[in-house]
């Protein structure tokens, strides 16, 4: 520890320093130092195979004095660097809370962040060390049979097998069984706020084929959840239904295709397809359905609607992406075919629109549920798919394939009758603009890491950073090489810490925009949406704010 490349240190300072700037989401003193520390040991790193390529080539060393005098003229530079950035670091966080109209902090506490990030570099220091001492001893045991050089080439890749075996199987494989017992664990409690159903029709009722104590937490949360017909109708002074909602948890049965069998027996039994639209729900990771998404269509459609999920995982989305990357796209794809496959058989005079819907990853998997080829001679009414993952593939597609006018954070497709996007402020064409058959939407937040994520962000500058920028972006944003790549990956953990409205996190009023859009909702006025934003946004924003506890359905927006 105490023979440090004075190279690398230069490097580590400058990353260090790029680290302090914004990106799209706050951050804290703890994941900024964390950030910090990792980006410095990055910078070192470079720093130190810099040094090396250059005795490798046995290029001329400078004099002793002249590499003095350079050393020492750069490090107080770098040093001046960091200390500047450090000062502005809390006017950096300040420029992403203010257009998330978040409360400024007085400070950053860098020397928190200092601490942080310095035991966060010790920490990957030795760990680096650990690897290199675990080579030479691997070469110098090959050394005795084969050639210097092909010796330390084989001792590298060994060590390299080495030390991913044991973060694999070890310590990935026993952190992925803890966490999955403990999602499941999470998952089965029953809350004492959420009493079983009496109503005959609900599911999880008396006469459900879905019992209660099988449907999970997010499960039990989801049908439990949500307005009555009274409540619509006094909000909006007609006549209502009671919305149904139909899910089926991950105990309900053994495989996926029995889950969506399930799911659409009962559906028909609680009469899902009399109703005048059938939504098609992929839940997040550990199968949480957005009750903004969900609340806001119910309202709109006066409750003649039903909505069905199938449950895949216990964990969260990024653990699920992670870890379970086939199961979201093999239960959605279940669901459809099922809900598909029924529906195609009714007349169609007398069945529901068919609608798609997913949040986060379920967006993605949503994606996944429907082939073209095979709904293209009868085809389904839309999708509405909000903050869709970063690797969602008809979704990057569209995205790279936009209009050459039109910004990367909002695109526009072609002439708008099949696609369009949506953020905040509406959609990025004229709402009048007509659609097609088959209409699809995409809402999606400039401020959304989980979307606008790319591993490419490494060594080129992301197009959503050209001007003109998203208006919940910080205006002082800047790209630097890998370390704003890492600063987004950051983000995209803690995506959903924002307002409601920024970040990860959609509101009901963005839906409001968004389901008018995809269902051509009739028999609204423009004050009559202005109203239902205000209301639906004032009343998300309370019980999400009032922390409910087990009765806040917003608990688990993480999912």
């Amino acid at each position: 520890m105490l023979s440090l490349s004075g190279v690398g240190l230069v490097l580590g300072a400058l990353f260090f320093a790029a680290a302090l700037t914004p990106t799209l989401v706050p951050r804290s003193a703890l994941t900024q130092g964390a950030l910090a520390g990792a980006c410095f040991a990055i910078g070192y790193a470079a720093g130190v195979l810099w040094r090396w390529v250059w005795q490798y080539l046995e290029l001329p060393e400078p004099s002793a004095r002249l590499r003095f005098v350079v050393n020492a003229t750069v490090a107080f530079a770098s040093l001046a660097v960091v200390i500047v950035f450090l000062w502005q670091a809390a006017e950096w966080q300040n420029s992403i809370r203010s257009v998330m109209q978040m409360a400024p902090v007085e400070t950053a506490r860098p020397f928190k962040i200092s601490a942080i990030a310095l035991l966060t570099f010790v920490a990957l220091l030795a760990l680096a060390r650990l690897f290199k001492l675990v080579t030479v001893f691997l070469s110098a045991q090959i050394k005795r049979f084969v050639p210097r050089k092909v010796a330390n080439a084989v001792g590298l890749l060994l060590a390299v097998l080495l030390f991913w075996s044991i973060a694999n199987n070890l310590l990935i494989g026993a952190a992925f069984r803890a966490l999955d017992s403990s999602f499941r664990e999470f998952d089965s409690l029953i809350e004492p706020q959420r009493p079983q159903p009496t109503v005959a029709g609900r599911t999880g009722g008396p006469q459900s084929l879905v019992k209660w104590h099988e449907l999970g937490r997010a499960g039990r949360e989801f049908v439990a959840s949500g307005p009555t017909a009274a409540q619509i109708s006094a909000f909006t002074g007609r006549p209502a239904k009671d919305p149904l909602r139909v899910y089926v948890g991950l105990r309900g049965a053994e495989t996926p295709r029995a889950r969506a069998r399930l799911a659409l027996e009962e559906l028909k039994r609680q009469g899902g397809f009399e109703r005048s639209t059938l939504i098609v729900i992929t839940p997040t990771g550990t199968g949480w359905v957005d009750p903004a998404a969900m609340d806001t269509a119910e309202y709109l459609l006066d409750g003649d609607v039903a909505s069905v999920a199938v449950q895949y995982s216990y964990l969260n989305s990024p653990l699920s992406l992670l870890f379970q990357p086939d199961y979201g796209a093999a239960a959605a794809r279940a669901l459809f075919a099922e809900i598909y496959g029924y529906w195609t058989t009714l007349p169609k005079d007398k069945r529901p629109k068919l609608y798609l819907h997913g949040l986060s990853l379920g967006a993605m998997n949503s994606e996944k549920s429907a082939e073209l080829f095979e709904i293209i001679g009868d085809p389904i009414a839309g999708a509405l798919w909000s903050g869709p993952p970063f690797e969602s593939r008809i979704w990057r597609s569209i995205t790279d394939n936009r209009n050459a006018d039109s910004p990367a954070w909002l695109p526009e497709f072609r002439d708008g009758r099949l696609v369009r996007f949506m953020n905040q402020n509406g959609p990025s064409v004229p709402a009048d603009a007509p659609w097609g058959p088959l209409r699809i939407v995409y809402l999606q937040y400039a401020s959304d890491p989980i979307v606008l994520f790319d591993y490419r962000d490494a060594w080129r500058r992301p197009p959503w950073m050209n001007e003109p920028r998203g208006s919940d972006v910080s205006p002082e944003l800047r790209w630097y090489p890998i370390v704003s790549m890492l600063q987004l990956a950051l983000d995209m953990a803690v995506a959903t810490n924002t307002p409601m409205g920024f970040g990860h996190v959609y509101a009901p009023e963005h839906y409001v925009d968004a389901w008018v859009a995809v269902l051509d909702v009739r028999g609204w006025s423009p004050d009559a949406l202005a109203k239902l934003k205000d209301f639906l946004g004032r009343t998300a924003r309370k019980t999400n704010d009032t922390d409910a506890g087990d009765d806040n359905p917003y608990r688990d927006r993480g999912g």
